[in-house]
């Protein structure tokens, strides 16, 4: 239990001390950061994907308060950044900053960890399949930066604003397997470019799944008519986009 150590890696101990009053009682309580920490980061991923944000931002919360006690001060201010996008529902900032958050918690615990003598975990990994590319065509850069960072690494994620966009794309790119495909969009619609795929036998080796938040009954079965995986509507979640995705 070296209190240099610490220091060294940004740990603010004086700070914690004036909480803890003693070393011995630090020494004491943090074992307790590192036996819960874990599971707090297992309750963010688990409601992150179902874009529950008012759970969200209740571990976010806890996971500040306590970074904050043992002096890891820019974990805490992360966690801080994830409470407030709980509490606004702001389910696009914890997306596409989670990453970074996971790792600094992930670091924190290490430090940690070897602070008090035991293993240090390897930070976890996306597998990175470049071979595998999914096109994304919407006209929102909201839900196309939002789909993108759903799955980081892990495929290739390419994006189209229209109809016209994406045709150019799928004619050029014989990585692209798999296709989220607006409804509502400029130059060229969702149903135009499902025509056109019908046209020129592209359902062959391209499975689309249609995200639009069109309600209409008349536009979603005119959907129906052709071989789509599925419809999801918006707002969707994280779990609904990994789903298509994955084929779960």
């Amino acid at each position: 239990m070296n209190t240099e150590y610490l220091k060294q890696n940004g740990v603010d101990l004086d700070k914690a001390l004036e909480l803890f009053g003693d070393i011995n009682t630090y020494n004491d309580t943090i074992k307790e950061f590192v036996k819960t920490m874990p599971e707090n980061l297992e309750n963010l991923k688990k409601y992150k994907e179902v874009s529950d944000m008012q759970n969200y931002g209740i571990y976010a919360h806890s996971i500040k308060s306590d970074s904050k006690y043992f002096g890891f001060t820019k974990l805490s201010e992360m966690a801080l950044g994830h409470e407030m996008a709980g509490k606004n529902n702001n389910m696009y900032f914890v997306t596409e900053h989670f990453e970074e958050f996971k790792s600094e918690i992930e670091k924190d615990l290490n430090i940690a960890r070897k602070y008090l003598g035991q293993d240090v975990v390897e930070e976890s990994k996306e597998v990175i399949k470049s071979d595998i590319s999914i096109l994304v065509v919407d006209d929102s850069d909201v839900i196309k930066k939002f789909i993108e960072s759903i799955f980081n690494n892990k495929y290739n994620v390419i994006t189209a604003k229209d109809g016209v966009e994406a045709i150019n794309i799928i004619n050029t790119d014989q990585s692209i397997k798999k296709i989220l495909l607006d409804l509502n969009m400029p130059n060229f619609n969702g149903l135009q470019v499902l025509e056109y795929f019908k046209q020129n036998n592209l359902f062959d080796r391209l499975d689309v799944t249609v995200i639009t938040g069109i309600g209409s009954e008349e536009v979603l079965n005119k959907a129906k008519e052709y071989p789509i995986d599925g419809i999801i509507l918006k707002p969707f979640n994280e779990k609904n986009i990994r789903n298509a995705v994955e084929g779960v």
